[in-house]
């Protein structure tokens, strides 16, 4: 990397930063969510951070005054050549800023984006508030015709809360985003496309995998592995389901080999299985969720200051025994209710998330019948959760709730939507941090939304989630948006993507859709084609319009 004075400037100071903050690379590493390594090519000038929230979070945790912040800061815009982007608020407080129409005329899909002027910013630390009074600037998104009055709109719920909309430097869509729980023990894998995978109710409980003290069966594991490791996906293992050895005094789970949700008498115990599990996957697992619904009592009833000890020490193992895998904390599930986030909080002050590289939650509608979009609503919740505790997290949603199965299924067409809708849900979230989305689940014959049972064939809603990735295979999402923030009706929403065409040559592209009914909407100035899930395509240009239903489609620009 060629260095500039400024990324030279930059690193001398977040060294200089480090050093008298007495913290070591790895210390500061986990308080700022990086590994060690990733901090000291930062510290040494050998990589720029791409994101100023990271180097906003480095500076606080090495105790900065408003100077330090302010220079820092202006070494970054120098050896990045872009702008600070704080996240704003609106004025109600509740930490967002809508995507604002475009101007009348300008096409974004041809033309660079122009900008307006948004509300006042508050900072999210006390520290950034004395350095950065300024305005917001967005990105301009949409077509200035989109929400013309001529759009046909269908009487439509309150469009679900926390989804303001937004817009920055295009990022890659990362293929892992697309993750499916493994349903199965036999070793067979999807035969649609997803992106990663995550083992639980696949017979890899603690209990299953250690019924006698010291005496390991890693048969089920290993033909799960070997499975991964054929369609090359990367796979997270999720602790749970202690063995009645290990806390023989403790009540029963729900599980037929007498595991306990409780932790082990003796967490030595526990230190021992994690250290034996990640010797002996090697590098065949790439993450792992270090206990599943911490927070429910059929899953884990023992103390918080006993799971961040767990947390503390299988993080220590797993980076001493394979430092490239990523440590995700105990998951947090019902993010509806109160009592969930005060179990963060807690689960927060007593630092557990200084031991881990990702916060786990469990992502799910309040009713298996509501749109998708709704999850927004507990994505907001849990970020507004974070911020009071200090942290902001990688968020990754690793599963629903255990009470899933006892819901009818949802019709054949309905739930090609859902599953769909499930994921771009986690796209348009992106700005709140989350990184992945687990959907529940493979193999599973007997839920809501099935995508494939094992031995059969994927089910519409296996097939569409495939083409979902399909056409975003080396995409980068830009922005995301819905109704008149972004000029659409007020029930469609839009994510904005530079995907390549055939030469390689990033075009505009964007998913559309409408979390309940439909709407006419123009394609805009430079449209060329819409894509349908099930395959089906449709030549368009500017004078044509789309009807938007639940179920996305694709635009094509360029």
């Amino acid at each position: 990397m060629k260095q500039t004075a400024d990324a030279r400037a930059l690193a001398a100071a977040l060294e200089g930063l480090k050093r008298r903050s007495g913290l070591t690379y790895r210390e500061l590493g986990s308080r700022v969510f990086v590994s060690s390594s990733t901090l000291h090519r930062y510290c040494s000038g050998r990589a720029v951070p791409g994101d100023y929230s990271l180097v906003l979070r480095i500076a606080r945790e090495c105790g900065a005054g408003p100077e330090q912040l302010h220079e820092v800061l202006r070494c970054w815009e120098g050896a990045t050549g872009r702008s600070r982007d704080p996240e704003p608020v609106r004025p109600d407080g509740d930490g967002e800023a809508p995507v604002q129409p475009s101007a009348a005329g300008r096409d974004p899909a041809s033309a660079s984006a122009g900008t307006v002027t948004g509300p006042p910013v508050r900072r999210r630390f006390a520290a950034v508030r004395l350095v950065l009074a300024a305005v917001l600037a967005l990105a301009v998104l949409g077509t200035a015709d989109a929400g013309s009055p001529s759009a046909s709109r269908t009487a439509v719920k309150p469009i679900p809360a926390g989804a303001a909309g937004w817009a920055r430097a295009p990022l890659p869509v990362a293929p892992e985003l697309f993750g499916v729980t493994m349903n199965s023990f036999s070793g067979a894998m999807p035969s649609f496309r997803v992106g990663s995978l995550r083992l639980w109710d696949s017979e890899t409980r603690w209990s299953q995998m250690e019924p006698r003290r010291g005496e390991f069966d890693w048969s089920v594991l290993d033909r799960l592995l070997d499975g991964a490791e054929r369609q090359g996906l990367p796979t997270l293992f999720v602790f749970g389901g202690t063995p009645s050895w290990a806390a023989p005094g403790a009540r029963k789970a729900a599980y037929p080999e007498g595991a306990r949700a409780a932790p082990p008498d003796d967490l030595d115990d526990w230190s021992a299985f994690v250290r034996a599990l990640v010797r002996h996957a090697g590098d065949r697992i790439d993450a792992y969720e270090l206990w599943v619904m911490a927070n429910h009592p059929h899953h884990y009833n023992g103390s918080v200051g006993t799971l961040v000890d767990m947390t503390r020490r299988a993080s220590r193992i797993i980076q001493q025994e394979d430092a490239d895998a990523a440590v995700v904390c105990p998951s947090v599930t019902d993010l509806w209710r109160e009592e969930a986030h005060r179990y963060l909080l807690r689960f927060a002050e007593l630092g557990g998330y200084q031991h881990c590289d990702a916060a786990g939650v469990k992502l799910f509608q309040r009713h298996v019948t509501d749109p998708p979009e709704t999850m927004l609503e507990a994505v907001r919740r849990t970020e507004r959760t974070f911020q009071r505790a200090g942290y902001r997290p990688p968020v990754w949603s690793t599963g629903t709730t255990q009470t899933l199965p006892l819901n009818d299924p949802l019709d054949a067409d309905t739930a090609a939507n859902y599953a769909v809708r499930f994921y771009l849900t986690g796209l348009y979230a992106q700005n709140r941090n989350l990184e992945r989305m687990y959907f529940y689940a493979w193999g599973n014959g007997k839920v809501p939304v099935v995508v494939q049972a094992e031995g059969q064939k994927p089910t519409k809603a296996g097939l569409f989630v495939g083409r979902l990735q399909e056409w975003l295979a080396h995409a980068r999402i830009r922005s995301c948006g819905h109704g008149r923030q972004a000029a659409l009706p007020d029930n469609v929403w839009q994510c904005e993507f530079l995907v390549p065409d055939v030469r390689g040559v990033l075009r505009t592209a964007r998913i559309r859709w409408t979390h309940l009914g439909t709407a006419e909407v123009p394609v805009g100035a430079g449209a060329r084609r819409v894509e349908h899930l099930d395959g089906t395509v449709r030549e368009v240009d500017a004078r044509d319009g789309e009807r938007i239903t639940e179920r996305p489609v694709l635009i094509r620009y360029g």
